[in-house]
């Protein structure tokens, strides 16, 4: 599939340059694999550098992240933040409607495109399709898990947070084939350019308290960190992967650690 090249999308290369040189430094930074007896998971052979850029990504939350989303929780009426969380789980129905295409699931595909275009009549920020079914959520991550594409490496990205080497190429892709690129509109393109920090604040105030025991209350925040990170994906992958023994388990205990 080719992504559209208009002027919309000409205007993201900036942002595309960034998370590339991102991308870059961290699969450079990777580079050197730790040995087999010194790492702590099997999927994460590039540990000594995941826990560096991890290390950056607290220092940035403690000085941007958590009191502006602090302040944004206890400011902002709850109406707000929720009009907030609706829009922000709209933008992300273009891609959820391409990807479950790709993958076959045409009747969630459908799904997400009926409830983007009702929900589009306030620009997502009430959902007029409450107590109706909800799309799965889908993204290319997933999609190339359903091609048979290996998970690779735990990678923690700066800015990003944690990702394996798939879901990381699926979020670029994920960000090329959004349809919402298509549009030439201002206010559209504001609200993209907007969104991953819109998204960033609202999912940080949403799961305050929670980010801040992992963060505070952890032996180790950045293996518990890393564990939510591979039970939130087995969760989203459930339908993706060939049913198996494929170790969840290991995971149960997050939250209760």
């Amino acid at each position: 599939m080719t992504a559209p090249v208009n002027s919309s999308s000409l205007r993201q290369v900036p942002f595309a340059k960034l998370s590339a040189l991102v991308c870059a430094l961290t699969v450079l930074s990777a580079c050197t694999a730790l040995p087999e007896d010194q790492k702590t998971a099997e999927t994460d052979p590039y540990e000594n550098a995941n826990r560096a850029v991890f290390a950056f990504n607290m220092t940035v939350d403690d000085y941007v992240l958590e009191p502006v989303s602090d302040a944004y929780r206890q400011t902002a009426p709850e109406r707000v933040q929720k009009g907030v969380q609706n829009y922000v789980s709209w933008t992300s129905l273009p891609s959820t409607a391409v990807n479950s295409g790709l993958q076959g699931k045409f009747e969630n595909a459908a799904l997400a495109s009926l409830t983007f275009l009702v929900n589009g009549l306030t620009f997502g920020f009430a959902d007029l399709m409450e107590g109706e079914d909800r799309p799965k959520r889908e993204d290319f991550g997933q999609t190339l898990a359903s091609a048979g594409v290996s998970e690779g490496p735990y990678l923690m990205v700066p800015f990003l947070g944690s990702h394996s080497a798939r879901s990381l190429s699926g979020r670029a892709v994920d960000m090329v084939l959004n349809p919402l690129g298509a549009f030439d509109a201002e206010a559209v393109e504001t609200a993209q350019t907007a969104t991953p920090v819109v998204s960033t604040v609202s999912f940080r105030a949403a799961y305050f308290d929670t980010i801040n025991d992992v963060k505070y209350n952890s032996l180790d925040p950045y293996a518990r960190t890393r564990s939510a990170y591979y039970q939130q994906r087995a969760r989203l992958l459930r339908d993706n992967l060939p049913e198996q023994d494929d170790g969840l388990d290991e995971f149960e205990d997050f939250f209760s650690e």
